[in-house]
């Protein structure tokens, strides 16, 4: 029986090893508990620092406010900012006194909080968030003055607010404020005109508030220009596509129109060229038109131009599939010179608005 079972466990499959625990996994193992470490010393050296400034132990500065005494530490206010080390060092008397006045007493107390923590609750920055970039500027607190300048930078402009906002951000020297400032009061100019304000600034400040105002013109003759390009570019474009539909008339022929030696496709064959239906009513009139020996009228007139501007695009002599390509570059040469130069303007503006596009040119 004894010797059954040794058979039974010898023929059976042995077991599957353990899988294998490489360097990579060991690290990443040791990363993540590092990490896990990191933060619970991080977060009890805050409450080391937290009650030191909340219970007052050892402290030996009293910061007078407006409506109180904070007690702090004189080390820690000194190497956190030059200018309390330059107030401490000029203070006299056995327990060194400085006063900050001008802003709520909660403000300077969470101020003197966050020197001792590096650390501002989120309440406390949605309350005091102007208070506190006036504190970290004055005493050049700068890791403070970047989340005072985040947080204003992110949907805490109104209607109401922005007029101080933007005098504070210049006195704070935070041009990216100013900007956002400029920007959300030239979108509502309207509204921002009739608020308090704007009508208490325009007494106090009248420089600024001229300023604003001609920053808004500026910004309106701006936007009317590049309107102005963007029409005038959408026409060079159309003319580029009629150019591009008149070679392709020309050269392959289109629905009922088109060189003698090329099979046309019919009325119904759809067409890659938008121009193409209108340039063909064109070239139809140009034909059959009796006052083109007259001079022609408005139509033929258009044509005309058309030939002429394709004639300067292009750049074949004499193997061009559109009509009067090489009679009208011989023309040119008798051309007077201020028609010419506005001819070659057309024609960069053309070329222009095609490289703009990206459109290849036939």
């Amino acid at each position: 029986m004894a010797e059954q079972e040794g058979n039974n466990v010898s023929k059976s499959s042995p077991p599957r090893a353990p899988p294998f625990v490489g360097l990579d996994a060991i690290r990443s193992r040791r990363k993540g508990s590092g990490e896990r470490n990191c933060c619970a010393a991080e977060g009890s050296r805050m409450d080391f620092w937290d009650r030191l400034f909340t219970e007052g132990y050892g402290a030996d500065v009293r910061v007078q406010t407006n409506c109180g005494i904070i007690s702090a530490h004189a080390s820690v206010l000194g190497m956190a900012s030059p200018v309390l080390k330059s107030m401490l060092n000029n203070s006299k008397g056995r327990r060194k006194s400085i006063s900050i006045r001008g802003v709520p007493h909660d403000a300077v107390r969470v101020f003197i909080r966050y020197l001792h923590t590096a650390c501002c609750r989120q309440e406390e920055m949605d309350q005091f968030v102007i208070s506190l970039l006036v504190l970290s500027h004055c005493f050049m607190i700068t890791s403070l003055k970047q989340e005072c300048l985040q947080k204003m930078e992110k949907g805490f402009l109104t209607t109401e607010n922005v007029i101080d906002v933007l005098q504070l951000a210049r006195l704070c020297d935070a041009p990216r404020l100013c900007l956002l400032c400029y920007r959300f009061i030239a979108k509502r100019f309207d509204a921002i005109s009739t608020s308090k304000g704007w009508k208490v600034m325009r007494k106090s400040n009248p420089e600024l508030a001229k300023e604003i105002v001609k920053s808004i013109r500026h910004a309106e003759l701006r936007k009317q220009e590049r309107l102005k390009r963007l029409e005038e570019r959408k026409i060079y474009l159309q003319l580029h596509g009629a150019m591009e539909a008149l070679i392709h008339i020309c050269r392959d022929g289109c629905r009922t129109i088109g060189p003698i030696d090329k099979v046309l496709k019919g009325s119904d064959a759809p067409c890659n060229y938008p121009a193409c239906k209108g340039l063909e009513f064109l070239v139809r009139h140009f034909v059959g038109c009796k006052n083109r020996v007259f001079g022609g009228c408005s139509h033929c007139k258009r044509m005309w131009q058309l030939l002429e501007l394709h004639a300067r695009l292009c750049d074949q002599m004499d193997e061009c599939s559109v009509p009067l390509c090489r009679q009208l570059k011989e023309k040119m040469q008798y051309r007077k010179k201020k028609d010419d130069e506005m001819w070659n303007m057309l024609v960069s503006k053309v070329l222009e608005a095609r490289i703009f596009s990206g459109a290849p040119f036939l």
